[in-house]
Order: C-alpha cells, then sequence, then structure tokens
C-alpha cells in the first residue's frame, strides 16, 4: 500500500526540520583526531578520499607513508598532481618485519615520524595523513606517549588521520572519530590478484 502522497510530504518536512534543528545546534569547529582501523580493507583508501575533500577546500595537506614507501600507488600519483596543496612522502620500506631487520625498521619508521611532526606542527597544512602509522606503534617501532602527545598538540584547525590495523587503546581513546573496517569478504581468499584502480 502506497503512503499518501501529503502526508509523506509532511512526514519529510519534518524529519528535515528535525534535522536541521541538529545541525544548528552543532556549533563546535575543531581540527579532529581521526582512525581508520580494522583488518578491513579501506583504511588508507578512506583516508586519501578525505585529502581529496581537504584538496578540493583550497586547503593543504600533508602525507607520510610509514610502510608503503616502494609500492606503487594511484592516490600517490594523483596528490602529487597538486603540488601546491599537498606534500606526500613514502618513507617505508614494505613490509621490512619479514627481513628479521628491527633496526633498520626503527630508523625508517623515525625519519618518517620526524616528516609527521614537521607536518603536524605547521600551522598552514589542515590535514595531516598518517598512514599506516598504527602498524609502527604495533611494533613499538615509535615511543607511543611521544607521538601522542605530538597529535594533541597539534594546531587548533589541523585534523590528523592515522591509519594501520590494531590501533592502539590510547590513540582510540583520545581520537574524536574512529572506524574500524570489518572485512567480510576478500578476493584474494578466490586467487584473485591486486588490481590497478581497485588495490593501489
Amino acid at each position: 500500500m502506497t503512503e499518501d502522497p501529503a502526508r509523506h510530504a509532511e512526514k519529510m518536512k519534518k524529519r528535515k526540520e528535525h534535522q536541521d534543528k541538529i545541525v544548528s545546534e552543532r556549533q563546535v569547529e575543531k581540527g579532529l583526531l581521526i582512525v581508520h582501523t580494522g583488518k578491513g580493507k579501506g583504511k588508507s583508501t578512506a583516508a586519501f578520499g578525505m585529502a581529496m575533500r581537504a584538496i578540493a577546500h583550497g586547503q593543504k595537506v600533508g602525507v607520510v607513508q610509514f610502510i608503503k614507501g616502494p609500492w606503487e600507488s594511484g592516490e600517490r600519483d594523483l596528490l602529487r598532481k597538486f603540488p601546491d596543496q599537498v606534500e606526500v612522502h613514502a618513507m617505508g620500506e614494505g613490509f621490512t618485519w619479514e627481513t628479521q631487520d628491527r633496526e633498520r625498521d626503527i630508523r625508517a619508521a623515525r625519519e618518517a615520524w620526524e616528516m609527521s611532526k614537521r607536518f603536524i606542527a605547521d600551522p598552514s597544512i589542515k590535514m595531516v595523513i598518517l598512514d599506516e602509522l598504527n602498524i609502527v606503534l604495533r611494533y613499538d617501532y615509535l615511543d607511543l606517549p611521544e607521538v601522542l602527545a605530538a597529535i594533541a598538540a597539534r594546531p587548533e584547525g589541523c585534523h590528523v588521520v592515522v591509519t594501520g590495523r590494531n590501533a592502539k587503546d590510547e590513540m582510540i581513546e583520545i581520537a574524536d572519530l574512529v572506524t574500524e573496517m570489518t572485512q567480510v569478504k576478500h578476493p584474494f581468499r578466490d586467487g584473485v590478484k591486486a588490481q590497478a584502480g581497485v588495490e593501489f
């Protein structure tokens, strides 16, 4: 049975009034700490989508990739087409813990963190993406209290987006927005290789 058009229109009007009221009550504007974690695909992709949105608003963006240095990336190539607005540093060496060279991993993480601190402290940069930071924190390549303190001391309007599985509880605690990506199904399990435009 279809709803009466006049009744439907009245219901939609009331819903919009209610939504407008809720939006009008939200007056706080501040830089957010946003965490994308979980075992599912899409954490970095979501972060880069936010970077595109910031670029569209004329904002400056700083990106540090802690793990994915040697990999080709469509997102990275696209962001580099906006050199006046975006600075991208892919500073990782891949998943090098497989080589059992912990000291090398720590050095790479430390160099990436120094660049990250520069971005976070720069008041002209409105969004800082720290891709796979959660991974290096999980392996204790960086000092967690130092990282949290630097993020907490960011300029008032700076958004920091942290990605990677296994976000530390302390990171989640201080975050303003946390999204956990849940894997339901993945084509790798069916023998499908990573493909341009989907995985990289």
